[in-house]
């Protein structure tokens, strides 16, 4: 339980693959207690992305309302101050409403923004990014990443080199202050109006990644690579936001030259790049995760009851 504000709010997180929704369903659908979810995905925001992205299907939307899904094309940003902006208001209504406000996903940098807040960097200056972005075209990510990572090697670590909106934002920040990003402070966060349970999903890792394994051969099975094509023919690629993500960007490759790029329609070996990817951003979930205040870590299977507990304990504290 953390700090004593104006009404409770439940936040669930895991790596992928690790059964956040269905332990949701399990809690919700059947405990008595109307909830709606607050997606914590960064990805899931994305419309035309429905497979990859693991989003609840109709039947359990039905049920269990989630919000923060379908709000952005695949060609449009959507960063850390938009979710905590929208998740607040998420939030509120639900509560308003008299229903209990659910966060779950598996964006670890969203989920800490929203409990922890947001850091005091600069805002975004249209100028500067602009002359970053010439700069982009001209020299390409490589050497940007490079001047990153001697401005600040803390933000050029956990920011990979092919993430070209957290690196050019960083580089901004650093242009505009003069100091590096990860010098800047947490700011105050909206956690005065809440009061949170946070509950962490934790599996053996082999169990996990099995289970990702299962996960990734369903997807193709339920139509990936069609889904992944339409976003192809729509014109779209991995230089856009929505796909940038695991499960979408595996499908194209880069033509010679600046000819954009191609489909790649190697069923297998792209089905292998994105186990392969899965497992790897899972093992950075796990990592991250670990930096998220006051969590209860519990394994998903035969702990039902304490999740439960927790919940009414959350809940009781309602005035």
């Amino acid at each position: 339980m953390a700090d004593q504000g104006s009404f409770p709010v439940f936040i669930l997180f895991g790596p992928t693959g690790s059964g956040k929704t269905a332990l949701l369903e399990k809690l919700f659908t059947g405990f008595g207690c109307p909830a709606e979810v607050v997606s914590a995905d960064s990805m899931q925001v994305y419309r035309g992305m429905n497979i990859g992205t693991a989003k609840p299907d109709a039947a359990l939307l039905a049920r269990l309302p989630h919000h923060l899904i379908d709000i952005r094309n695949p060609d449009e940003q959507f960063n850390a101050g938009d979710f905590v902006r929208l998740a607040a208001a998420a939030c509120g209504d639900i509560a308003a409403r008299g229903k209990f406000p659910v966060i779950s996903g598996g964006t670890g940098f969203y989920l800490k923004s929203f409990i922890s807040g947001l850091g005091e960097a600069p805002p975004s200056d249209p100028l500067v990014r602009r002359s970053l972005r010439e700069e982009l075209l001209q020299k390409g990510p490589g050497a940007l990443f490079e001047e990153l990572a001697r401005l600040d090697p803390a933000s050029a670590e956990r920011i990979h080199a092919n993430d070209l909106y957290r690196l050019l934002r960083a580089l901004e920040v650093c242009r505009l202050s003069g100091r590096p990003l990860s010098s800047f402070a947490p700011g105050k966060g909206v956690r005065g109006g809440y009061r949170f349970v946070i509950a962490g999903l934790r599996r053996d890792r082999q169990d996990l990644y099995r289970r990702i394994e299962l996960r990734c051969e369903d997807m193709f099975h339920r139509g990936l690579a069609a889904e992944a094509e339409e976003l192809f023919r729509r014109g779209y690629t991995p230089r856009d936001p929505g796909l940038r993500a695991i499960g979408y960007r595996e499908f194209f490759e880069p033509l010679p030259g600046e000819a954009g790029y191609g489909f790649n329609r190697d069923t297998e070996g792209v089905k292998a790049l994105v186990k392969r990817n899965s497992r790897r951003y899972a093992k950075r979930q796990e990592t991250f995760f670990a930096s998220i205040p006051e969590a209860v870590w519990l394994p998903p299977e035969g702990t039902l009851d304490l999740f439960r507990g927790l919940l009414h304990t959350l809940l009781k504290s309602i005035p």
